[in-house]
């Protein structure tokens, strides 16, 4: 999948969590700019998980700081032409 997909799915998801529009960047920290909470992680991995067809362990999703750190991890697991 080409990383201009991803972005736009990964916006989708972030959208799906109820992230406003002028929040999304990819320099975004979930903690600090999202003000991400545990039901908002749980919905965002949830989303994410869906809708890249992938399953993430606990310990890859305490690794995620900031949307980059997403598309990094997705793109790596994302199987290509799967979508």
């Amino acid at each position: 999948m080409e990383n201009k997909t991803m972005k736009r799915t990964l916006y989708k998801v972030l959208r799906k969590t109820g992230v406003r529009r002028d929040q999304i960047k990819l320099d975004a920290s979930f903690s600090e700019d999202l003000n991400f909470d545990q039901v908002d992680w749980a919905l965002f991995v949830y989303y994410l998980e869906g809708f890249f067809k992938i399953h993430l362990e606990d310990r890859e999703i305490r690794e995620l700081s900031h949307v980059d750190d997403t598309l990094k991890i997705v793109s790596q697991r994302v199987c290509v032409g799967c979508l």
